[in-house]
């Protein structure tokens, strides 16, 4: 029987559901000991609230904090600009991580447990979070990790392509949150819910996002109209400081969230980071995606709907694949006259579902099987057949 910790070590619950069923399906069957490792107590009760009580019974539950008075300094003087935290919680553990065969994470600071702090004796199974185009889920440090799970061929290949994986790196099984949260709905309290329903869902780097240039505006067309209903649900990480800090692309922007006159609008719902904005809820129950470059869109797209996006950065974006998700419906410069386009986009939809329903089948390799049997199946494969320790 091999050990296998399931890490969430973030400041937000947006990545739970990418690794969460896998965790619960090797717990269903019995076979290894899992533990599910958590940084913060809000983690913890997401986990609570999403597993069945059940299979949660079978695994063990830890919370990891900082144990040096050091670490404990610098989280304290740098947190508010970075995740200090997260980065530091590695080095403190040092010793828990080294009781494991395998660890199972979404994210990829967790290399640093390799490549800063030579704990080669365990395995890093990477599961990646979302299906996005991003450069920055395609880069080299993939390859660092000795298996990655991924929803897709789109994915795959890649990864393959760009990021120097070899094949054997690499197992295709899908889309566990699927399994988690493909039923979840938003229970709107829209004065009018039978108008078309519309999700913003702006990215938080100041780079890529369309929220610094163009998300007031967006707000705004939205105000004193009755032709749409709006929910705007940025990604959890926009508003999670005053400071948005990214590595990839580097950027750095003060960010300030939107003002009490859009929050007074019934017709404008506003959650800026609850665990609605990340387990599909909205996703699943709008019906126009309005955004940029969140990977948000393909959840949003399995089931093939109207969207266009926000070129806020004034990007030559075609043929290039980190922009492939702006094949599904048409990308826009400004947001101007935002309702009129919003009517364009509905009314051409059926030139762009065509090509939706191919980004959605290149993106999530689905069968009958459910994706998060297919992870644990490929989790298994890898450590009965992989020496360990």
């Amino acid at each position: 029987m091999k050990r296998i910790c399931f890490l969430f070590n973030h400041d937000q619950t947006h990545q739970l559901a990418h690794s969460l069923p896998i965790a619960l399906a090797l717990a269903a069957r019995g076979e290894h000991r899992i533990t599910l490792a958590f940084a913060r107590e809000a983690i913890r009760r997401e986990i609570e609230r999403q597993a069945d009580p059940a299979l949660l019974a079978r695994v063990e539950l830890v919370h990891l904090t900082l144990r040096s008075g050091t670490s404990q300094a610098l989280a304290g003087a740098l947190e508010r600009l970075v995740p200090a935290t997260k980065l530091l919680i590695y080095r403190d553990n040092l010793a828990f991580f080294a009781n494991f065969d395998a660890v199972v994470v979404s994210e990829k600071t967790s290399l640093l447990l390799k490549t800063r702090y030579g704990l080669d004796t365990v395995k890093l199974i990477h599961t990646r979070h979302g299906a996005g185009d991003r450069a920055i889920g395609f880069n080299p440090e993939s390859a660092k990790f000795d298996l990655v799970l991924v929803s897709g061929p789109k994915i795959r290949d890649r990864l393959i392509a760009e990021a120097g994986l070899r094949a054997d790196q690499i197992a295709l099984v899908g889309y566990p949150k699927f399994d988690l949260c493909a039923h979840n709905r938003f229970a709107d309290s829209f004065p009018a819910p039978e108008r078309p329903t519309v999700i913003y869902n702006p990215h938080p780097s100041p780079k890529l996002s369309s929220w610094f240039r163009h998300g007031a505006q967006v707000l705004e067309a939205f105000r004193n109209q009755d032709r749409y209903n709006l929910i705007f649900a940025p990604h959890v990480m926009l508003f999670e400081r005053k400071w948005v800090v990214t590595v990839d692309p580097p950027s750095l922007a003060r960010v300030t969230p939107p003002g009490p006159e859009f929050a007074r609008q019934p017709r404008i719902h506003i959650d800026t980071g609850s665990s609605a904005s990340s387990d599909m809820s909205y996703t699943n129950s709008a019906d126009i995606y309005l955004g940029d470059v969140s990977s948000q869109i393909y959840e949003f797209l399995r089931e093939p709907r109207p969207c266009l996006f926000l070129n806020s950065h004034l990007v030559n974006w075609r043929g290039d694949a980190n922009y492939l998700h702006w094949q599904a419906g048409p990308v826009l410069e400004s947001a101007g006259n935002l309702l009129d386009k919003i009517d364009a986009a509905i009314a051409s939809h059926p030139d762009y579902a065509p090509r939706q329903q191919a980004l959605i089948d290149a993106t999530f390799s689905l069968s009958a099987r459910p994706s998060a049997e297919r992870a644990a199946d490929a989790i298994t494969a890898f450590i009965e057949r992989t020496p360990l320790g």
